[in-house]
């Protein structure tokens, strides 16, 4: 009987996320570009052979791997900070949660186009301060080793709020009666955090990761906004390759093919985080 409730949801996945990826698939093993005409045609596992020893594709693997890794966990750290201060009773809580959220709900493509004035030479604020204090001009998003900064700083601007969302919703199934019963026994209010807090937030961590993980991992519009994959593809993404490929160069073939070698990419480091955090026993095993 079970199975027949969530048959809904599976075959509602299946159409939305499985015939995609089948469709990657089949395409990553034909050529379809300009030189076929764009029609498939078979051309036994080329696009392949190609990706294992394209630099290009694996630099940009590298790149959005650090972008992915550093602005989550930048995130984390500030949305635990953000949803602790919003968890506590005080006056105007309702309207700062409020505030908190909106960099949330702008566009990201309004965003990025905020920060990249922001970042602009030489008419941005920090041009401008920068001037202002005789420095020489800052051209943040001309040099490789600040720009790559400057979308990390983007992204986490925008995305904090969602973890913090999260986190505050797991801060606030934590009973009082814990905390209340862990001060009466003489416990401090960090070692409350420690003994109590953390752990019971380890479920709710976990969920704001994977989704966060995934999310940056497949970063495209703030790249492509922001700073169009430069200065000399230092900040491109992967999804931003497979756009090129597709829609540049007319290879289908070849950037379905990226696509769904960053995917198993991603896929293999979730199970392996997976795997280590079940062996150091931070997720239990549910027990049948």
């Amino acid at each position: 009987m079970n199975e027949l409730l969530i048959l809904p949801a599976l075959l509602l996945i299946a159409i939305v996320f499985g015939y995609p990826m089948i469709r990657y698939g089949w395409l990553s093993f034909h050529a379809d570009s300009v030189l076929t005409g764009l029609i498939p045609v078979p051309n036994g596992g080329a696009n392949w052979q190609r990706l294992l020893g394209d630099a290009r594709f694996w630099q940009d693997t590298l790149q959005t791997g650090r972008f992915a890794l550093i602005s989550v966990g930048l995130e984390l750290l500030l949305a635990l900070a953000i949803a602790l201060l919003l968890d506590q009773r005080w006056r105007g809580r309702g309207a700062v949660r409020a505030l908190t959220l909106l960099p949330w709900a702008l566009p990201t493509t309004m965003m990025a186009l905020g920060w990249r004035w922001i970042f602009n030479t030489p008419y941005g604020p920090l041009e401008q301060l920068a001037k202002a204090l005789g420095m020489p001009a800052l051209n943040l998003l001309a040099d490789p080793s600040w720009a790559w900064i400057a979308t990390v700083t983007a992204d986490v601007w925008k995305t904090t709020p969602f973890i913090t969302l999260i986190l505050l919703a797991g801060l606030q199934t934590i009973p009082a009666d814990l905390f209340e019963a862990f001060r009466l026994e003489g416990g401090r209010p960090m070692q409350a955090l420690r003994d109590i807090t953390l752990p019971l937030l380890v479920p709710y961590i976990l969920l704001s990761l994977l989704f966060r993980l995934a999310q940056a991992f497949g970063v495209f519009d703030l790249i492509q906004v922001l700073t169009g994959g430069g200065p000399a593809g230092s900040t491109e993404s992967l999804a931003l390759y497979a756009y090129l490929n597709a829609m540049r160069f007319l290879d289908f073939g070849y950037s379905a093919t990226v696509m769904l070698g960053g995917f198993l990419l991603l896929t293999i480091f979730i199970v392996l985080a997976g795997l280590i955090l079940r062996a150091t026993r931070v997720i239990n095993p549910v027990e049948p």
